[in-house]
Order: structure tokens, then C-alpha cells, then sequence
């Protein structure tokens, strides 16, 4: 089960309610200090904490601004802080269907708000009628009985018609079970209330990281005993300091009392510094910026340090560089590495805590400014382990550094911003936000313009490679033929998608760059190019979509369907000859608008896999066509192409 959306505020910054999706993967949280970013991680994490201590506070996280008015209608009604919105997997689905016979398609969401007193409000729908359609059909039931049941909508209206019944022996077996069932809850439908409960278990819980909860340098064995204990009464007792120290202690498999025991420091040292080095041993994985350093732990009397450290044993952290040969206090050098080497302490004695039975339940993992004190490059480095962290649970994390920034999936991207008399505001429409914000963007996308995007002053945005195959090889054509084709200078730029294609406009756009836009369609408007073209970030002109240079106007299209039928597929059965069984024939193709979409059909039907995800791969059919391009070319075809570059043409030249 995967968080697909968030709906927070009012809460602290947040005036309003701010709706954001989350990436089943990385959320990337962009914006500049106090814009609002840590107050939606939080909010969040009070929702579902997986330690069970957050929880929504009225004085502490309703707005200041209105806290007055709020605490008048509080008591008797409560205002809701947030709702998320989850999405179960497949096999969960597959799961519950096959316990409750019901029909749940996949793609099924629902909802879960929590208000400022910490009640939960739960939003699911689930049908009934399947449901009904077993008890009827195997609940033992006579003839006359099923007469009067068949037209009832609910399980609940089933038992009211059985209670007024004179039911056989058989016939009140299955009455009595269904009373049973229905007096675990006071939900009007039972099945909504069956499958949230299995649900219920299933929801990833939040971890929060911040930089208040690394490894400090040294801390105090009597002290921390002292404070362990106090702590069972004021949990205060333990700041972020002890617990990370108490975690690293539990990894180790030391109990705290033992280490009063001063005989016993050698062997508790082992243990401790066994377990560092396995924790260095994992972050040396992705650390690529100074392989020769690690932690050493030591426990050691100093009556000639202050307070408490001059009260019996400390125990110390330290990093030891093997190049230079020198040590130096663990919270005093490499913060990055502090930061990498304390959150691994952290994450696996947070999972210890949680007992995580079940290494397959996901987590959300809520990381404020990681990696905040590495180096730009070392920064990429530690994306690389975020996408390791994603790999088992979902990661929404905060930045404002360029270098935390995958510049190929800015659609992770979330901005974050803090407006006069609004608040907080989050959103993915990177066209309304301020110039301020998106630079981190700005940047991350720096090096890919520079290294794969030759802008200039007339650029065509066209959605990737294959684009980029088909009209450059169809301009030569049509100029050899002395017919209209793409002007020289005018400039072809593959952005890898649709997505990058909006992104690209609303940053680029602004820089008197001369801008026009092919782009596949799926048969209705894209709400991002809407946004574009509403905030006047490009005049609507600018964009084209394929269909408008097909036969069908208003009907799903790709590049490859401006080719003739007969082209595309002869060129696919070059491409795949070894693979096909036999060449494909116009005449095999089930009917549609996209050649694609029914190529992929074709190849379904006839079981014929040409990769392992199904389908096969556009763009070596472009490559088979760049290659070698026809020779002869039907006259619909040249004419698509000659439209499209003339609508071009006059865009960028005007």
C-alpha cells in the first residue's frame, strides 16, 4: 500500500488546505527557508506516527492567527488538520477479494482525515452486491426465502428481512452469522468496515528524520543510566542525543545497566564498534567522497572533564581518517558523514522499536533537509541511496539545493512557497511559482541543457528520441523533394516526456526563448499545458499535438501514426523479423487510431512477447528507420509531415 495524496491545513504556516500527490516512489519538497517545508513533513508524520508519540496539538499547530476563533468551537468541533488518501497494491486487493468476495478493482483508493482532537474520520466505499450475491446463493436458503432477499441493496437489510422471517434450521445458522457479523461495528455498509479493518494493518506508518537527531561526540554512561529511568516518568529526560546513543547501544546488543559494569568495557567496546563498522561497511556503498575514514568507539574515565562528563565512564565516538592517521571527535568533522552514519543508527533502531515482523511492509519516510552539510557532489552521491531507501518504502524528503534535485524526474518535484497573506502554499505547477523557488531547478536542470539540450533561439519541443528520428529524416525528404520542410534553423529538442516537456517550457520560457510543442494525444487537454497557457507562459498556438496532422482530429495519436499504416508496420517487421513468428499484415491489426496501441494488441492476443514488460520498443523502429529510410513515400504521409513543419515554421519565424 502506497500514500498517493495529501490534503493538509489549516496547520501552522498552512492557512488553507493544500492538496499534494505523492509519488509512489520520491517526493522531492522544493522551496527556500521557512517556506513551509518541515510544517508539511510534520503534518504528515502526525498523522500516522510509527512510534505512536506525534499527535495534533491545538495550541501547537493550529495558526496562530485564528487560534482565538478556532479554540471557541473546538471541544464540540473539531476542525480537520489533514487526509490522506491511500492506494493498495495489487496483490492486498487481490487478497481481500478472495476473504470477502468482494470486487475490488485495482487502482481502488480511500481516504483517512484526522482532526485537531486526534479522531480519525474514514472514507471508503466499498459494493455490497457481490457480497450478497454469496450469502444468497450460499446461505442455505429456500426458495421463498431468496424471493423476498434478491433485491436487497445492503447486508444489513438482509438481516432486518430475516429477522422478521420464520426461517428452518439451516436458514437460521446463516441469520445468526450474519447478526454476528454485523454487531462488530455500527457502519451502515459491513463490507466498507471488513476491508478497511484489513486495510487498517496495511497503512505505512511515518518516520521523521531531521538534523536534531545525529550521534552526538561523547555522552555519559551514569548520566544516560539516570536518565533512562527519570524518563519512564518525563520522557523529556531523553533528548535526541540519548536516544540516538541508546539506539546505537541497542544495535549493538548492549542493555545500558551493563555498561556500569567497568570490567566489562573491553567486550561491550567490541560489540559497539562491531556494529559501527558494519554501519561504515553500508555507507561506504554510496559515500564516494573519502573511502578512508571510520568510526572507532571508546570507554574511557576523564574526572578532569566538566560536568557530567567528569562523573565515571563516557563513552566517546570518534572518526579516524587512515590516510592522515588522526582521530577527531565524531560531532566535530565530516558533518555529512555524521549525518549518514547517525541516520542509519537511527532507521534501524526506529525498526527494532516498531518490530517490523514484516520486512515487505512499507514505510514512509519523512527526511528534513538530508544530506544537508555534504558536498554538491557528494549530494548526489546520497540520491543515489534515497533511491536505494525507495526501493521498499516511499521517500518524501525536503531540499533547496540544486544538487538534491534528479533532474530527469522533475515530475517528483513538489514547490513549496510562503505567500503574503495566503501561507504555505504546495503545488507541481512549476508556471505560477516564484523565480526564487524553482531555481534549485533551475540548476538541477543546468548541466542536462548544457550537456544534451543545444538551445537556441527557435526551439521545437517534441517529446523524445523517436520524435526526434521521424522528422529530421522526413524534413530531408520533403527539402530532396523541393516541398515545404523544417527551417535550418530551427532547432529540435527531445525532453523525455510530456512531463519534462511542461517543465522545460515553464522554466525556459521566460528567457526570450522563441518555443513550440509537438506532443502525442491521449485524446483529451493535458492540465499541465492548461496551466501554461492560463498563467501565459506560452500562447496556446504554440502547442500542437499529433492528431491535428491525421485524419483523426480528435481521436489518440502518437508521432508514428503522421506514417502511413503500410510504412510503420514494415518497418516494425524489419525491426523484429527474428523475433515474429511470421510478418504482420496491415489485416491482422485490430481497428483503432494509435498503430501502437494496436500493435500491442495484436502482439497480446497472439501471445507474442518481444520483451519482458510487454509490448515492444519504439524506438528501434525509429532507429530502423533512420537507418534506412524509404524510398518511396505515399503522398497522405508527405502531406502530414509538410503541414506540420508549415504550422512550425511560421510559429518560430514570426
Amino acid at each position: 500500500m502506497i500514500l498517493t495524496k495529501v490534503e493538509l491545513g489549516p496547520f501552522r504556516s498552512i492557512n488553507s488546505a493544500q492538496i499534494c500527490t505523492i509519488d509512489p516512489h520520491i517526493t522531492v519538497l522544493v522551496g527556500m527557508n521557512e517556506a513551509g517545508k518541515t510544517v508539511f513533513l510534520q503534518g504528515i508524520h502526525k498523522a500516522c506516527d510509527a512510534l505512536g508519540i506525534e499527535k495534533y496539538d491545538v495550541t501547537e499547530d493550529y495558526p496562530r492567527k485564528d487560534l482565538t476563533r478556532y479554540n471557541k468551537v473546538h471541544p464540540n468541533n473539531p476542525e480537520k488538520a489533514i487526509t490522506l488518501t491511500y492506494k493498495p497494491d495489487e496483490e492486498e486487493i487481490n487478497r481481500i477479494n478472495r476473504i470477502y468476495n468482494t470486487d475490488i478493482k485495482f487502482g481502488f483508493t480511500y481516504d483517512i482525515s484526522t482532526n485537531y482532537k486526534n479522531g480519525r474520520t474514514i472514507s471508503i466505499t466499498i459494493d455490497e452486491k457481490p457480497i450478497i450475491e454469496k450469502i444468497i446463493n450460499t446461505g442455505n436458503f429456500t426458495s421463498d426465502t431468496i424471493e423476498k432477499l434478491k433485491n436487497s441493496k445492503s447486508i444489513r437489510r438482509i438481516v432486518d428481512i430475516l429477522d422478521d422471517l420464520d426461517l428452518n434450521e439451516s436458514e437460521q445458522k446463516t441469520h445468526q452469522q450474519l447478526q454476528t457479523r454485523i454487531k462488530k461495528s455500527n457502519w451502515e455498509n459491513i463490507a466498507s468496515y471488513e476491508v478497511f479493518r484489513e486495510l487498517d494493518a496495511l497503512i505505512p506508518k511515518t518516520l521523521y528524520f531531521s538534523e536534531y537527531d545525529i550521534l552526538p561526540g561523547k555522552l555519559n554512561i551514569k548520566d544516560l543510566a539516570r536518565r533512562c529511568k527519570l524518563s519512564e516518568s518525563d520522557p523529556s529526560q531523553l533528548t535526541p542525543k540519548h536516544k540516538s546513543i541508546l539506539a546505537l547501544l541497542r544495535m549493538a546488543d548492549v542493555d545500558i545497566n551493563e555498561l556500569s559494569d567497568i570490567d566489562g568495557y573491553e567486550p561491550l567496546k567490541a560489540k559497539i564498534e562491531g556494529v559501527s563498522n558494519s554501519l561504515t561497511d553500508q555507507i561506504m556503498q554510496f559515500w564516494k567522497q573519502n573511502e578512508n575514514i571510520e568510526v572507532v568507539v571508546d570507554i574511557q574515565s576523564d574526572s578532569r572533564d566538566e560536568a557530567p562528563y567528569n562523573d565515571g565512564a563516557n563513552i566517546y565516538l570518534r572518526i579516524k581518517n587512515s590516510r592522515h592517521r588522526v582521530t577527531t571527535p565524531f560531532d566535530k568533522r565530516s558533518r555529512g558523514f555524521i549525518w549518514f552514519f547517525s541516520f542509519l543508527v537511527w532507521f534501524d533502531s526506529v525498526q527494532h522499536q516498531i518490530n517490523l515482523e514484516d520486512e515487505d511492509k512499507k514505510l514512509i519516510l519523512l527526511l528534513d533537509e538530508p544530506a544537508l552539510a555534504l558536498h554538491a557532489l557528494a549530494q548526489s552521491d546520497f540520491l543515489l541511496y534515497i533511491d536505494h531507501l525507495s526501493e521498499n518504502h516511499q521517500v518524501i524528503y525536503t531540499t533547496h539545493s540544486p544538487f538534491m534535485v534528479h533532474s530527469d524526474r522533475l515530475n517528483q518535484v513538489r514547490m513549496v512557497e510562503d505567500k503574503d497573506k495566503v501561507g504555505t502554499t504546495i503545488t507541481d505547477n512549476l508556471s505560477s511559482t516564484d523565480p526564487r523557488t524553482i531555481f534549485p531547478l533551475q540548476a538541477a536542470l543546468g548541466w542536462d541543457i548544457a550537456q544534451n539540450l543545444f538551445i537556441s533561439k527557435r526551439n521545437f519541443l517534441v517529446e523524445g528520441p523517436s520524435e526526434l528520428i521521424y522528422l529530421k529524416h522526413m524534413a530531408a525528404i520533403l527539402e530532396i523533394k523541393n516541398r515545404t520542410s523544417l527551417n535550418e534553423n530551427i532547432t529540435i529538442v527531445p525532453t523525455g516526456g510530456l512531463d519534462k516537456i511542461t517543465t522545460f517550457i515553464a522554466l525556459l520560457g521566460a528567457n526570450n526563448l522563441n518555443i513550440a510543442v509537438l506532443h502525442d494525444y491521449d485524446g483529451k487537454s493535458n492540465q499541465k499545458l492548461d496551466d501554461l497557457i492560463r498563467n501565459k507562459i506560452i500562447h496556446p498556438k504554440s502547442i500542437k499535438h499529433t492528431s491535428m496532422y491525421t485524419e483523426n482530429k480528435d481521436k489518440p495519436s502518437d508521432i508514428e501514426d503522421l506514417l502511413s499504416t503500410k510504412i510503420y508496420i514494415d518497418y516494425f517487421n524489419k525491426t523484429f523479423e527474428k523475433s515474429l513468428p511470421e510478418k504482420i499484415k496491415v489485416s491482422d491489426l485490430p481497428s483503432g487510431s494509435r498503430i501502437i496501441e494496436r500493435l500491442n494488441r495484436h502482439l497480446k492476443d497472439r501471445g507474442i512477447s518481444l520483451r519482458p514488460s510487454g509490448g515492444f520498443n519504439h524506438y528501434l523502429v525509429a532507429s530502423t528507420f533512420g537507418a534506412n529510410p524509404p524510398k518511396i513515400i505515399d503522398e497522405k504521409t508527405l502531406t502530414n509531415f509538410e503541414n506540420l513543419f508549415t504550422d512550425i515554421n511560421k510559429l518560430l519565424d514570426s
